[in-house]
């Protein structure tokens, strides 16, 4: 066995002078006879200078090209292999997963030729040799000496100074032989050619110089050559291997083991499916859960109201931390009850509304904010024609027909809190029409218009009818057109409060508040119901009517007597009861006395543009004391936060669980990648022999891990994707919830990353491994 790296393993040095070559150095193992074959009549040119003869010699007495073998860096001794010695072996070592070409091609590749000038000298050397017609056909194909052939082939493609040939002809017969013997004789017109061999005759009969050995000792020498001093030389280009051959290399072996592969690969991908899965019902139930939030809260409002309350966590840390007596968990080990003061951690704000703060609402931008709802505590002094002339009647749904006082106030809040549908910022379909269908009659299209809301199925309460009029007494149901068109009339209050010596009391004549004409006449002019895809409605059932209709009210009521008098007076100018400053301001705004919004409603123009109007909201905050801001409710928000982290904790309690089989995964494929290490030995070599360097090795089984990562997690998402298929299925058949395991193509880009990131983490140790072997020894396995 030749070999030109491992010195310390060897027997006999020798250095090697002809007049066309500098210094070259070689070492043999045990062979009988060395015959030098030289340039045509250069024989007596040629010899062989044995510079010692016991039986082991420090690497440093090679001197190659004028410079001492002890100063080689592996790199160098990787560059001599591939660019000045070309080996012809007697087991021939060719890639069995290669194509003849491409086994030739191999270290022309690791010198850095071009594609096109790497294939042209392949088809050169294979002509030369005779193989042109087998370019395309796999070592196994091919018989012994066609074989040998293109081991020969490889050895001449990058044109090397010495060819050595390790018994070339050891494996053949005997006809084969003498062309195989032809052919490197040919070859010797050209380069130095150095074959160790146990066969006399051959030696006689094609050798410029024999050398023989016996006993791992030199017998004899045909031409002694004298040693003389020679210039440093070494110049060499440095080999190395792309990462693109390497895949190749890898590519074209994991081809002959398809099922193997396969196996391994979808062993390798189960970890990568129970993620995947798991990531597409996450997904999949977090977009369920969004599109539902988009439909049924798109138009839920930010909340703004007058008194706001917020729990002050820093307070309760602040008591909790004088306890010393807790634990961890919170309960006191004492024999005492300890008192609290629940308003202290309760912080209570009061937003003030002004004007520059409604005008500041008004201008938002209408792309982001499609309405505006103000909600007014003022009451409607509301009366009905009938045949047995004027009533009250009244838009609470609470029992007992109309109210006075006090409980007036109460119920005319209740109505009014959720019964003013907002204002349309831009001109386009009103809140109403986006949001309601009409059942009957038209949307309303003055101030004076409002709407009977109902029910999905078409209900409403039978007390809210009966308080507005309608005769129900008996009946199931109320014809949309006997309410349709229905006319009321909002009295003054100068009209409808008489003054007494105990104060202001409703008046008793009906009919002549009726005929007043300083009310206002207003109609039921249709009937809505929630509209199937808007969701959540924000209207409650009953009338509704706009923020222009509430206006126009205090602008009749708020100069009218009764207000006047309650401005001036601390007490209820009804009942005669006191009241504290807040009770003064609320009972003005039922009489009509305050403009003054008790609460605003922001409805976004999608659940998108939210944070928008959320943004903007802030803006109006920032660089202003906490007394003076403005605090809002998002209860979108909260749902979704709440929502949010319960999808996001279920998530990664099971991404947990499923990667510990990607753990498993990676351990596997260190596995098969060491046994592919084991498999691969001799290809290890032969690279080794071509000149490749340990980080190529590297690279070769570094690529294989990365194909079997990539396989693994394509596989992985694929199968993955087929089984959303059948648990969305099983999901809409269990909850009726379609479409919901929904696989994103982010989600399968990135898992396949991790896949591939993971493999290679795994293989990368045999990787290495492969990297350290022993050439020689490589080459010896079998």
């Amino acid at each position: 066995m030749l070999e030109l790296q491992h010195i310390k393993k060897t027997y006999h040095v020798g250095t090697v002078e002809t007049k066309a070559l500098d210094d070259v150095s070689v070492a043999f193992r045990e062979k009988e006879f060395v015959a030098i074959l030289g340039p045509s009549g250069s024989g007596k040119t040629t010899c062989l200078n044995i510079i010692g003869g016991l039986d082991r010699y420090d690497s440093g007495d090679l001197i190659i090209k004028g410079k001492k073998t002890k100063d080689f860096k592996d790199s160098d001794w990787d560059a001599y292999r591939n660019n000045s010695v070309g080996f012809v072996f007697q087991s021939y070592n060719l890639i069995t997963h290669l194509s003849v070409v491409a086994n030739v091609e191999l270290g022309m590749t690791l010198s850095g030729v071009s594609k096109a000038e790497k294939h042209k000298r392949a088809l050169d050397v294979l002509e030369q040799v005779g193989l042109k017609d087998h370019l395309h056909k796999r070592p196994n194909q091919l018989s012994g000496g066609q074989m040998q052939r293109v081991a020969i082939a490889r050895a001449l493609a990058n044109d090397p100074e010495i060819l050595l040939c390790d018994e070339p002809t050891g494996a053949l017969d005997t006809v084969t032989s003498v062309q195989i013997m032809d052919l490197i004789k040919k070859l010797s017109g050209e380069r130095l050619v150095i074959m160790v061999t146990h066969n006399p005759q051959l030696a006689e009969e094609y050798a410029d110089r024999i050398i023989r050995f016996q006993d791992g000792k030199i017998v004899s020498d045909s031409h002694p050559h004298q040693e003389r001093p020679k210039p440093d030389s070494f110049k060499l280009r440095k080999t190395s291997m792309n990462f693109l051959t390497a895949l190749n290399l890898s590519f074209n072996n994991i081809k002959t083991k398809k099922g193997r592969t396969f196996l391994t690969s979808f062993a390798s991908s189960i970890g990568i499916i129970g993620i995947a899965v798991i990531l597409s019902l996450s997904s999949g139930f977090r977009t369920t859960i969004d599109d539902f939030q988009r439909d049924a809260m798109a138009q839920f409002p930010v909340l703004i109201t007058q008194n706001t309350a917020e729990m002050d966590l820093e307070q309760m840390r602040k008591e909790m931390g004088q306890r010393q007596n807790l634990d961890d968990d919170g309960y006191a080990d004492s024999q005492e009850v300890y008192l609290k003061d629940p308003s202290s951690t309760i912080k209570q704000h009061t937003n003030v509304f002004s004007e520059e703060y409604l005008n500041y609402l008004s201008q938002i931008d209408p792309s982001v904010c499609s309405s505006v709802g103000l909600t007014r505590i003022v009451n409607m002094n509301l009366l009905r024609e009938t045949e047995e002339g004027a009533v009250p009647v009244t838009f609470s749904s609470s029992s007992g027909g109309s109210e006075s006082g006090g409980n007036a106030m109460m119920s005319g809040m209740e109505s009014m809190g959720i019964s003013s549908f907002p204002r349309q910022l831009q001109e386009e379909d009103s809140y109403l029409e986006q949001n309601y269908e009409l059942l009957a009659g038209e949307y309303p299209d003055s101030p004076e218009d409002m709407v009977l809301v109902v029910g999905k199925d078409n209900t409403l309460d039978q007390t809210i009818l009966k308080n507005l009029g309608f005769p129900i007494d008996g009946r199931e149901s109320v014809k949309f057109a006997d309410i349709v068109g229905t006319e009321f009339r909002i009295v003054s209050n100068d009209d409808y409060y008489v003054k007494t010596e105990y104060g202001f009391l409703p008046g008793e004549d009906y009919q002549a508040m009726y005929d007043s004409d300083r009310g206002i006449t207003v109609r039921i002019s249709g009937i809505v119901r929630i509209s199937r895809d808007a969701g959540v409605g924000v209207l409650s059932a009953g009338v509704a009517y706009s923020d222009e209709l509430t206006q126009k009210v205090i602008e009749l009521q708020e100069s009218s007597e009764i207000v006047k008098a309650q401005r001036d007076s601390d007490r209820n100018v009804m009942t005669q009861e006191e009241l504290d400053a807040d009770g003064k301001k609320q009972f003005l705004a039922y009489l009509g006395g305050d403009s003054t919004p008790y609460m605003i409603m922001m409805y976004p123009n999608s659940f998108e543009s939210k944070d928008e109007v959320i943004a903007y909201l802030d803006a109006w905050n920032m660089g202003k004391d906490d007394g003076d801001m403005v605090v809002y409710t998002d209860m979108v928000e909260t749902i979704s936060n709440m929502t949010g982290s319960i999808m996001d904790g279920i998530t990664v309690v099971l991404i947990a669980f499923a990667a510990i089989s990607l753990v498993v995964s990676m351990i596997m494929i260190c596995i098969i990648i060491y046994t592919s290490v084991l498999e691969r030995t001799k290809e290890i070599g032969i690279l080794r022999a071509l000149g490749a360097r340990k980080r190529d090795i590297t690279h070769v089984f570094d690529a294989e891990t990365f194909l079997l990562g990539l396989f693994s997690g394509v596989l992985g998402v694929v199968i993955a994707w087929l089984f959303t298929f059948p648990i969305n299925v099983i999901i809409e058949n269990m909850t009726g919830l379609a479409g919901v395991a929904h696989l994103q193509l982010l989600h399968a880009v990135l898992l396949v990353a991790v896949s591939t990131v993971l493999t290679m983490l795994g293989g990368h140790i045999p990787a290495r491994i492969a990297s350290k072997k022993d050439a020689v020894e490589a080459l010896r396995s079998e």
